[in-house]
């Protein structure tokens, strides 16, 4: 019944932006001006020309077709190489969408449910603890390992409240688990990395907490178990290939195209003190669903179209505008008693959907769009979906240290520029 509330809700959802996005193009339809749309391009020249980028690449779609695109600097101070729009950038989380798309694909075929319990399709998952801090009299606080009080399921996965964290060093006893056990760096296969992760505890029981970790990633495993393929076999089968994402992979396997490779200023190559920025020009094993594929903007545009779409483009379905509705709508708001990490990317005003943080209510001081969709990668790279204006964005840069600050204040020029 859980999920069939949930898709009434996301159709009533559906339907109320189709109808305030045909009532609102008839009182005022929004546009981007070329005044505001000059102070886009203003701010990125700036950030390459004070050597805080080498380059950027800015892409605005609206009604289908571009309204803004430009290309900044160059692909790597080294090289001197423009950007262009065949440049590979590393995607990092900008990854999670696809991967979600993905599992979708398969719950719209029947060979998949949300409520499925993840152990359905990895064993390993029915007999996972949780770690939960035991603080003694004399101070000391040890690890006790509690047992599920519900099973992990698909859902917990997409909407990242499965428990399964990131970790990192000087956190809590089990993120301190995670960080030593140097998943970013295991380059195992898919299997052989969820039989890693089966031997951590969960930070939290499933369905308690939104704790950003490595949920996509086993999703990303449970997709080649339903599927009998590889994670990349069957996204280049039902996605990629049919929607001429060409670019798209887990490393750039020709030593020709090296070249094209962006790369952030030399001072800025580390995602945090102990993890270097990917070399994506050897090859990998690990296909990581959560944050393992490189790709260009013109690739990242087509998938972003279809999702604006509803789910189809140039003729053909990939998803059901339904199921597009679903991911879009939030699945963590107040009525779910999920309670928000300390870090919560997605922010004040924002919930999370299957795959994406979605806009709840209206930042202080902005007219922001309600039902905006989006996510970012930690290399910098970031997109946006705006249903109600018809509108995607996606910008494209390689530069860990700079990526918030540079995001928040180009979406707000952005959407000064449209006047809201």
């Amino acid at each position: 019944m859980s999920g069939r509330r949930a898709l009434i809700a996301a159709l009533v959802l559906l339907v109320g932006v189709v109808v305030a996005k045909a009532g609102s193009e008839q009182r005022n339809p929004r546009t981007l001006s070329a005044e505001g749309l000059a102070k886009v391009s203003d701010y990125i020249r700036n950030e390459v020309a004070t050597g805080k980028i080498p380059g950027a690449i800015l892409l605005l779609q609206q009604h289908g077709k571009p309204v803004y695109y430009e290309n900044f600097g160059v692909r790597d101070i080294a090289t001197e190489l423009s950007m262009s729009a065949d440049t590979i950038f590393r995607l990092y989380s900008m990854s999670k969408p696809i991967t979600s798309v993905m599992a979708m694909m398969l719950v719209e075929d029947g060979k998949l449910s949300l409520d499925d319990p993840v152990s359905k399709y990895i064993p390993a998952f029915a007999d996972m603890k949780v770690g939960v801090e035991k603080k003694a009299g004399d101070g000391k606080v040890t690890l006790a390992l509690e047992p599920l009080a519900r099973p992990v399921t698909i859902k917990d996965l997409l909407r990242h409240t499965s428990g399964l964290p990131y970790g990192y060093h000087g956190g809590d006893l089990v993120s301190q688990l995670y960080a030593d056990a140097n998943l970013f760096q295991s380059n195992l296969s898919n299997a052989d990395f969820v039989a890693k992760i089966v031997t951590l505890p969960l930070a939290e029981q499933p369905s308690t907490v939104w704790d950003y970790g490595f949920s996509t990633d086993v999703l990303g495993r449970v997709v080649e178990v339903v599927s009998g393929k590889t994670l990349l076999q069957f996204e280049k089968e039902r996605l990629l290939d049919p929607l001429g994402m060409t670019e798209t992979a887990f490393f750039v396997a020709d030593p020709a195209k090296f070249p094209r490779i962006a790369e952030p200023m030399p001072e800025d190559r580390n995602i945090n003190p102990t993890t270097p920025v990917r070399d994506i020009r050897r090859p990998l094993q690990w296909e990581s669903g959560g944050g393992g594929m490189v790709g260009t903007i013109s690739d990242y545009a087509r998938f972003a179209q279809m999702l604006l779409n509803g789910g189809s483009y140039e003729g053909r379905r990939y998803l059901k505008p339904e199921t597009i509705a679903l991911m879009a709508s939030d699945h963590i708001g107040p009525e779910t008693r999920i309670t928000r990490d300390q870090n919560y990317y997605p922010g004040g005003s924002s919930g999370f959907g299957l795959g994406f943080a979605v806009r709840t209510s209206v930042p202080p001081g902005t007219s922001w769009p309600l039902g905006e969709y989006r996510w970012d990668g930690v290399g910098g790279t970031f997109f946006f979906i705006d249903p109600e204006d018809d509108l995607f964005g996606i910008f494209m840069v390689q530069t860990p240290s700079q990526r918030g600050r540079i995001q928040l204040a180009l979406k707000t020029l952005i959407y000064q520029a449209m006047g809201r």
